[in-house]
């Protein structure tokens, strides 16, 4: 039977991404304001919980897949104390100056993450929705066919407002991760009610 899923950015939406960035000590790894709050809202929908990330610290060379994998398992820990699992963590480690067009594929905005995963974990996109933090996020969830919800850490308001001409659709930009998932849970019961 399937499922529905949120997707989930990584850096500076459910963690923290101090600069410059690629963060890869996962002793700095800090849960943003609201993250358990809302993951636990979502959790309640029955929603599957998939982070799909951009990594191109990795073909930079910044990065190793290692320190990408450890980051990742200490956001796992500090969730599992919250009684808090995931379904599924995805990342692309390619970037266009360093790998090749077919590496490239899976970075966002393409869908193919959210593709790939909801092949992997029967999920019905129409349903589905996800939340970020950058053009690439909201694009991607266009791509994709499902709803997209900003995150507005990182952006100002001209930088939105010129997103949002360029997408298709940006279904709500929050000022917090817990706002993002208030907004989902209400729209997901409104439209199955």
């Amino acid at each position: 039977m399937p499922s529905f899923a949120v997707f989930l950015d990584r850096d500076n939406t459910l963690i923290f991404d101090p600069p410059p960035g690629y963060l890869a000590d996962p002793d700095k790894v800090q849960l943003l304001p609201g993250v358990v709050e809302g993951l636990k809202l979502l959790l309640n929908h029955q929603f599957k919980l998939i982070i799909i990330s951009n990594q191109s610290g990795i073909a930079r060379g910044i990065l190793t897949h290692e320190q990408v994998i450890a980051v990742n398992n200490k956001l796992l820990s500090l969730l599992k104390k919250e009684n808090i699992s995931l379904t599924d963590i995805m990342y692309c480690p390619h970037h266009p100056e360093f790998s090749s067009a077919s590496e490239v594929e899976c970075r966002k905005p393409s869908p193919k993450m959210i593709f790939e995963a909801a092949e992997k974990h029967s999920i019905d996109l129409r349903n589905s929705y996800i939340i970020g933090d950058s053009f690439s996020d909201i694009k991607c969830g266009n791509n994709a066919g499902i709803k997209s919800v900003l995150v507005k850490i990182t952006l100002s308001d001209e930088e939105i407002n010129n997103l949002k001409k360029e997408v298709k659709s940006l279904n709500f930009v929050a000022g917090n991760f817990l706002e993002a998932c208030k907004f989902i849970a209400a729209d997901f019961t409104e439209e199955n009610s």
